[in-house]
């Protein structure tokens, strides 16, 4: 078993990923020599070479440093299952006779002597996770944090604590949340996902039954109310039969407010800092967890006001009397609900273009009528082609799968340059773009469209 006392070098495969990337910072601030590999330049790896990390862009082994070339017990390598198996430098490092860390693995090390709060679902455990962290932070109890994605607050996905508590994002993809024994467990949603790795809902379903089983012997499991787990406290919005509920949900000058009880507290009047009914359920979620390890109300409640929410989470981009820009990374047909619901919730006098981009042929495939049905609810609707990320083309799965089955006429399937042509011209009011594939890259010239008009 690898010891983390041991380590000084550390080599990640897959370095840009965001949960890899929150590695990569975190060895780097214990003090250690990091390097990695990654397809392509981000802005997220040109942070990471800022902070003294040498990545290179290029799948060759000659580029690999010269203290990665023999295994050694200071040596550690972590790789992402979203790296192909016929990498060339994932395959040097195994024929060399290194041994390989998945990232879940490393992860569950680093938290084995920890007090760890982990948050999993198939949507909404990024924001759920990174508001009790922010929580926790906030309130004086401090944390240590591992996010799926940057925190608005901190401007970071890792966070570091002077005590053993870490909050977690436990990811379900290829399983990798089994590598987790938590003290506190959060499930904010099972709905049926990566069906390339699970086959059906079924089994992804009894995935998250064995990650709940994991909690240790005197733990906490938090689950959203009709989810197919036994045990723990629930939680919803309006619920009676919910142990934990928002009530009282309005909307004043765009900002959500709430009144939040459990069996124990309640807590009236919170400010949410970030915007959607589905953050309201995520904070119950998020104040149930904080409750548990002993944050008082008032604290609760000062910091929700305060939190900035996460990148490409509900992100505002542009918020002028002319224009307003949201960016979301929802990319799973109920995301898509929750997201264009919120949006028109918000702003219920306004026009609505969306533009998305689909992520993964299969998830196409597999989830095409939820998302035509989805995409329906805006007025208007652009469409990228399929992000491919790592498959292989299906045939007969396109974009166009999905518009064909819509309901919404104004649709169109758009190329990025056609994309900004469009937005130049007709300037849309109400604009949300959405998708977890590289849409991201379109947030700053539609931003500079959108300012400068």
């Amino acid at each position: 078993m690898m010891k983390l006392s041991n380590i000084q070098k550390v080599y990640l495969v897959g370095i840009g990923g965001i949960g890899m990337s929150g590695l990569a910072r975190y060895f780097r601030h214990l003090g250690c020599m990091v390097c990695g590999y990654d397809k392509t330049s981000t802005p997220l790896t040109d942070e990471l070479q800022h902070e003294g990390m040498q990545i290179v862009f290029e799948d060759n082994a000659d580029l690999i440093p010269a203290d990665f070339h023999k295994p050694d017990a200071h040596v550690l390598i972590i790789y992402t299952p979203a790296i192909p198996k016929d990498s060339a430098i994932l395959n040097f490092f195994e024929q060399n006779g290194f041994e390989l860390y998945k990232r879940s693995k490393v992860l569950g090390i680093i938290t084995e002597g920890s007090f760890a709060i982990a948050v999993a679902g198939t949507h909404g455990k990024t924001t759920t996770s990174t508001m009790i962290a922010h929580i926790l932070k906030d309130s004086g109890k401090d944390c240590s944090a591992f996010l799926g994605g940057i925190s608005a607050n901190y401007n970071s996905n890792v966070l570091y604590g002077a005590n053993h508590i870490v909050v977690v994002e436990a990811d379900e993809y290829d399983r990798s949340f089994l590598a987790l024994h938590p003290d506190i467990a959060v499930v904010t949603s099972m709905d049926a996902d990566h069906l390339d790795i699970y086959g059906d809902h079924e089994h992804l379903k009894e995935s998250f039954r064995l990650f709940a089983s994991q909690i240790k012997l005197e733990g906490k499991l938090i689950r959203k109310l009709g989810l197919s787990l036994d045990g723990g406290v629930t939680y919803a919005l309006h619920e009676v039969s919910a142990e934990a509920t928002a009530d009282n949900i309005r909307v004043e000058n765009g900002d959500f407010w709430f009144d939040f009880e459990n069996d124990d507290v309640a807590i009236h009047d919170i400010k949410l800092g970030l915007p959607g009914t589905h953050n309201v359920e995520n904070a119950v979620a998020a104040i149930q967890a904080a409750l548990f390890v002993g944050v008082d109300a008032g604290s609760i409640k000062s910091a929700l006001a305060s939190f900035k929410g996460v990148k490409r989470r509900f992100e505002y981009i542009v918020k002028t009397p002319q224009h307003i820009y949201i960016d979301d990374y929802a990319h799973h047909p109920e995301e898509l609900r929750a997201c264009i619901s919120s949006v028109k919730r918000i702003y219920l006098d306004k026009k609505l273009t969306v533009i998305f981009q689909p992520h993964l042929f299969t998830r196409t495939r597999d989830f095409a009528d939820g998302f035509a049905e989805v995409l329906s609810m805006s007025d208007e609707l652009l469409m990228m082609d399929i992000y491919p990320a790592r498959e292989l083309p299906i045939a007969g799965v396109t974009s166009a799968m999905i518009m064909d089955k819509m309901t919404l006429q104004n649709k169109r399937l758009c190329s990025r340059q056609q994309l900004l042509e469009i937005v130049q011209n007709e300037k849309p009011e109400l604009l949300l773009t959405v998708g977890a594939g590289d849409i991201d890259q379109m947030v700053g010239p539609l931003k500079n469209i959108l300012e400068h008009v």
